[in-house]
């Protein structure tokens, strides 16, 4: 009976392994809606910069003299 224990544990390393696998990958990878909501927020948060700073914002892109 040794080769059905040997085989048993085997196929129990290679689910434990695969789940570990599809773990990491779920955690690992954020979905695209994640993403979305994300760069949303980024985007409102510039928003909100730029209506405070929009006239430093400007200037500081104007070329000065040799520039």
């Amino acid at each position: 009976m040794p080769k059905q224990e040997k085989a048993d544990s085997h196929g129990q390393a290679r689910r434990a392994e695969q789940e570990d696998v599809e773990l990491v990958a779920k955690t690992a990878a954020p979905s695209a809606s994640e993403l979305d909501a994300d760069v949303d927020a980024l985007l409102d948060e510039i928003d909100e910069v730029l209506e405070v700073n929009a006239e430093d914002f400007v200037k500081s892109f104007v070329q000065k003299g040799g520039q």
